[in-house]
């Protein structure tokens, strides 16, 4: 069911307009507040999520950039294979694929994902606020893909 390329396309495009965007307008490391739990702040990962095997010593650039094409593979022939009923599983094998391939097009061009978005909340037992991993539309992409896919899977077992 290759029809939902276009949503792919349109996550990879948002992704690297933001992330363009964010380069542009924001200096790195410098936070700019947006609301009382979102941040704007320019930053780089060059590992996975949460910057996993960021101290790879380069080596993770095209370790996560091999794996990312594998599995997106995958993903593009599972998706391929769907029946015109399963439209909430292309849905999410799209936002999948657009969110990988957003990521990617950075860790090839330039070695690392750039993030600027930051949530952040108060936690009272500590007196300080929490801030969850800085990320990207790629990675929003990502994450509800797979939260998707995942009540898909539970709930639905339509996966074909």
């Amino acid at each position: 069911m290759l029809k939902w390329g276009w949503l792919s396309a349109l996550i990879i495009v948002a992704d690297q307009l933001s992330k363009w965007m964010a380069v542009e307008r924001l200096a790195d490391g410098t936070v700019y507040p947006v609301t009382s739990f979102l941040n704007m702040v320019l930053r780089y990962n060059e590992g996975a999520a949460f910057s996993l095997g960021a101290s790879m010593g380069g080596a993770q650039r095209w370790f996560f950039s091999v794996l990312t094409v594998v599995v997106c593979v995958v993903l593009i022939r599972w998706l391929y294979k769907l029946s015109d009923k399963a439209g909430w599983m292309a849905i999410s094998l799209s936002l999948i694929i657009g969110g990988a391939i957003g990521n990617l097009v950075d860790r090839l061009m330039e070695g690392k994902v750039t993030d600027f978005i930051d949530f952040h909340f108060p936690v009272a037992m500590i007196s300080a606020d929490y801030h969850f991993a800085t990320f990207n539309i790629a990675d929003v992409a990502i994450s509800i893909g797979a939260i998707l896919l995942i009540l898909i899977m539970l709930f639905d077992g339509e996966t074909e």
